[in-house]
């Protein structure tokens, strides 16, 4: 009974008030949308659900606060390991769900591993960066951190879930960029997975608009000669351009550059180029659609196009004081797709208006800075690793809900965390925090 009221007593002489109240502020306009966007559906089951998930959370988070935050480390390779099982063991005793084969159906509730396994994996990071640090720019110890990453990528894809993998590398990069990694060792990284996109992307935005192919032969070329062809023509072309590019850049300044960068660099774009082929085959066509459309959503607005535009009205509908909760048109008349999910913003944005909306955004970057104070004022490398690749999950899911709900980003699935409908993704986010606090309370100790 002592060190439960030691851990309160703890808590509230270290309690940060900016934190908790953005918190506060999130999970309260979270609830109040979900239950706006779902009522006339489906009446308490969604925000019965979520409330089920919040205490759930709140239980773990207590436990996790109480728990400290250093004892990870030392059993980093158990979380990791355990991560491991949890993804393996879905796709043989897992449930589908619209093509995605992700979910534990408990008894009285569905859970998604993949949700509790990201922060198992900023953990198992945390552990080998902190144990390895003074060899982090190593390029060896550079491509073992990114080995953690790409199994649970891989296994994730065999579900598939796309849109779970999306944040993984971010993560991982910036935790490796924090710990001080080479910027060419990250710049190659995102080098390469840019190409593996970009080139799938490029084909199905130039399909979607014939008009534009039809009056280029090499366009033309690239969108309709099979996949594999695509690569080795986009590799051809690619390293001809290089070379004639390099070649008059170092006759104009005259700057020698090693010949080993150079290869390098080229291996990167055949690799990526490569890849390029498996991410083709890899993503649906559909999602390939939506990853691209919303540089022009009226180009499919029946379509993949369709989520963007509706979102677009829904947002702008609301104008400056809303038009107040549970009256939204869009919202209420089921014109917006998704949303007690995706779209969760929307609903905001259009019964909440603008002031809502801004204020929302606000508390959202109150909480982010605050999850990097935390990190900074950590007692510890590890602890400071750990709520730097937590702060970045936050911040990345939230940049690319909101853009995406504003036509500013592709329509990727991603949930805006700690306000999104979700059972699995509120306790995890929940979670979380109380490893966050764990870490703040412990800063002096």
């Amino acid at each position: 009974m002592s060190k439960i009221k030691s851990i309160f007593v703890r808590i509230i002489d270290n309690i940060d008030l900016t934190f908790v109240i953005s918190l506060a502020y999130l999970l309260f306009i979270g609830f109040i949308a979900i239950y706006s966007a779902s009522s006339n559906i489906s009446g308490n089951k969604y925000i019965t659900t979520q409330f089920v998930a919040l205490f759930i959370g709140l239980i773990g988070m207590f436990l996790l606060v109480n728990f400290n935050y250093q004892y990870y480390k030392y059993i980093g390779k158990f979380i990791y390991l355990f991560s491991c099982i949890l993804l393996v063991l879905v796709l043989f005793f897992g449930t589908e769900h619209k093509g995605t084969k992700g979910w534990f159906d408990l008894p009285f509730f569905s859970f998604q591993p993949v949700e509790i396994t990201k922060l198992m994996l900023i953990l198992s990071i945390a552990t080998f960066i902190d144990k390895h640090w003074k060899e982090v720019t190593k390029i060896s110890v550079f491509i073992k951190t990114l080995c953690f990453t790409i199994i649970h990528f891989l296994l994730i894809m065999l579900q598939p879930d796309f849109s779970s993998t999306l944040s993984y590398f971010p993560i991982t990069l910036v935790m490796l960029y924090v710990a001080g990694a080479k910027l060419t060792h990250i710049f190659s990284v995102i080098l390469y997975g840019s190409i593996s996109v970009v080139i799938p992307l490029l084909i199905t935005f130039f399909k979607l608009q014939p008009n534009i192919v039809q009056s280029s032969s090499i366009l033309s070329f690239f969108v309709n000669v099979p996949s594999s062809l695509q690569s080795i023509a986009f590799i051809s072309c690619s390293i001809i351009l290089i070379i004639v590019l390099i070649k008059w850049f170092l006759c104009k300044i005259k700057i020698n550059i090693s010949w080993r960068y150079t290869i390098i660099f080229f291996c990167i774009i055949i690799a990526g180029a490569l890849s390029s082929v498996v991410v083709n085959k890899t993503l649906k066509e559909y999602q390939r659609k939506r990853l691209i459309v919303f540089l022009n959503p009226v180009i499919d607005s029946r379509g993949a196009g369709y989520n963007i535009i509706q979102s677009k009205i829904t947002i702008g509908s609301g104008k400056f004081s809303g038009k107040k909760f549970f009256k939204g048109q869009q919202t209420q008349l089921g014109f917006l797709p998704e949303q007690r999910t995706d779209f969760i913003f929307s609903v905001i944005g259009e019964e909440g208006g603008y002031f809502i909306a801004q204020l929302t955004l606000l508390f959202y970057f109150l909480f982010i800075w605050r999850a990097l104070v935390v990190a900074k004022q950590a007692k510890d490398r590890f602890g400071s690793l750990v709520a730097i690749g937590i702060a970045t999950m936050f911040a990345f899911y939230s940049v690319i809900n909101l853009g995406m709900v504003m036509g500013l980003m592709p329509v990727t699935g991603l949930p805006l965390l700690l306000v999104s409908y979700g059972g699995s993704s509120m306790m995890s986010s929940i979670f979380a925090v109380g490893i966050l606090v764990s870490i703040h309370i412990r800063r002096f100790y």
